[in-house]
């Protein structure tokens, strides 16, 4: 089996863009030369508007390459599947949003209107993250010297990111190894862990939380067995 093949293919495939997000890229890589190199791959396919990398925790291995339009995204996405940049295969998405370049082109107002809805989506989670947090807080209480009411957390899909994700709906007899095919190609894999005498769930810790949000939003919708597996973070 060759490197390119190992790379799981994108499980619900979005709607195509012109902007790519590319990750399992070398983390130890200076952002400039990241840049030269990602230009030098992707160029042939069409007009480049621009290519975004950063070197903190949190986009370290990642990066998006933006198109002036979305066949040549789409062929470039078809054709450089896999790749090897640096002895390390890429993995291409196309991104769940706009780039800022892309949306300039639209002229100056839809990109007013652009930013203020991205502040908008930011400001929107901050504000979930912290009643999550209230609501744990208020749940880890006592009265009285009573022992705490118990409250219901928040929903596992609101959780706040940690370094471990926590999977549901896995096939019965699903090994670890097979997991830990799907999870080590993300950064900072380190090691996943089945519950003895619990079918159906598991875990996969990361080096930091920043390495676990990449892994989730890298496995959105990935299925074991034709079972589509539940991917959120652990209750800490």
């Amino acid at each position: 089996m060759t490197d390119s093949e190992n790379i799981t293919p994108d499980p619900e495939r979005r709607k195509p863009s012109e902007t790519l997000y590319v990750r399992n890229l070398d983390e130890s890589i200076k952002i400039p030369l990241l840049k030269e190199s990602l230009d030098a791959v992707f160029s042939p396919y069409g007009n480049i508007l621009d290519i975004v990398a950063h070197g903190n925790k949190r986009m370290r291995g990642q990066a998006f390459v933006v198109f002036d339009d979305v066949e040549s995204a789409s062929e470039a996405l078809d054709e450089v599947q896999g790749f090897e940049l640096f002895d390390k295969p890429m993995a291409i998405q196309f991104a769940k949003t706009k780039s800022d370049a892309t949306v300039k082109q639209e002229g100056e107002e839809a990109f007013e209107e652009h930013k203020k809805l991205r502040l908008e989506a930011k400001e929107r989670r901050k504000a979930e993250e912290e009643a999550a947090a209230k609501k744990r807080k208020r749940a880890g209480g006592a009265i009285a010297g009573r022992p705490a009411k118990r409250v219901a957390g928040p929903p596992d899909e609101l959780l706040p990111p940690n370094k471990i994700l926590f999977l549901q709906n896995l096939p019965d007899d699903i090994a670890a190894d097979r997991l830990t095919e799907a999870f080590e190609k993300f950064p900072g894999f380190f090691e996943v862990r089945l519950v003895p005498g619990r079918k159906g769930i598991g875990f996969v810790e990361y080096e930091s939380d920043e390495n676990a949000v990449v892994a989730k939003e890298g496995t959105v919708g990935i299925t074991f067995s034709d079972k589509k597996a539940k991917i959120t973070f652990a209750r800490k």
